[in-house]
């Protein structure tokens, strides 16, 4: 894996890797979230009575979710009464959810796009939210100024994200290390070859919250519990209980 600012076309390498290789396993994923009553958030399944993803007056908010996979997110925005888009640039991730939407009962639109350019008016929603959708897979100086055009004043923006200490620990076969990897300063894009994510450090990313319109609300830095039987290639639950190997934003924008 390498770290840098390049400039290379990660729209279509990010769209064939979720065409070609991941949307294949992840159809049975997509239906253990379909299921569930409540929300849980990441990695390590984090109960939304935790952390309070969701704001509390969700009922008939219009929401849009970037990057949205299998639409799972938007299934239980709907489920509590919001009215959810989905957009996403993986046309095999958008069937896999229409699939769900068929078997579960619950319709929504779902649009081909990026989150990069969604189209859509200005103030046009309540929420934008992204779970490891557009928040890790998008270049977060076109995607965050996108949300905030598309949000009405006072609107939210909820996303999570890997940690930018796993990012700084992660090895280059992809693992995470206890010792740091590589420099934060420059910390941007993470090419792993068939695909690119981007993380950027917490200094860099309140500053462009705050440019693109937006006040931080909270920062949770998400803490694996004890026990679990969860272990992933790129993390483990005892990294992850020592150290946050992901974290969720909120944010509203000003009027």
């Amino acid at each position: 894996m390498i770290a840098h600012d390049g400039h290379a076309d990660h729209v279509e390498q990010n769209r064939r890797y979720w065409d070609d290789e991941a949307a294949a396993w992840h159809e049975p994923l997509a239906r253990d979230h379909w299921l569930q009553a409540e929300p849980s958030w990441g990695l390590w399944a984090t109960p939304e009575s935790e952390v309070s993803v969701l704001p509390d007056d969700i009922g008939g908010m219009r929401t849009i979710e970037l990057g949205c996979g299998t639409a799972y997110v938007s299934a239980w925005l709907a489920r509590a009464g919001a009215h959810p888009i989905g957009i996403d640039l993986s046309e095999k991730q958008l069937a896999t959810a229409r699939a769900m939407q068929a078997e579960f009962g619950i319709d929504f639109p779902l649009v081909l796009g990026k989150a990069e350019a969604v189209p859509y008016d200005d103030n046009t929603f309540d929420l934008a939210i992204s779970e490891y959708g557009a928040s890790l897979w998008c270049d977060p100086y076109q995607w965050i100024p996108e949300a905030a055009r598309l949000l009405v004043p006072g609107g939210r923006l909820v996303f999570m994200r890997y940690s930018p200490l796993f990012a700084l620990c992660v090895q280059p076969e992809g693992s995470a290390s206890t010792t740091l990897s590589r420099p934060q300063f420059g910390l941007t894009r993470l090419d792993w070859g068939n695909h690119v994510q981007f993380i950027l450090p917490h200094g860099e990313m309140l500053r462009l919250l705050r440019s693109s319109g937006f006040v931080v609300e909270d920062l949770i830095e998400v803490q694996a519990p004890r026990p679990t039987d969860r272990d992933y290639a790129e993390i483990s639950a005892d990294w992850a209980q020592q150290w946050p190997s992901e974290e969720i934003w909120k944010a509203r924008l000003t009027g």
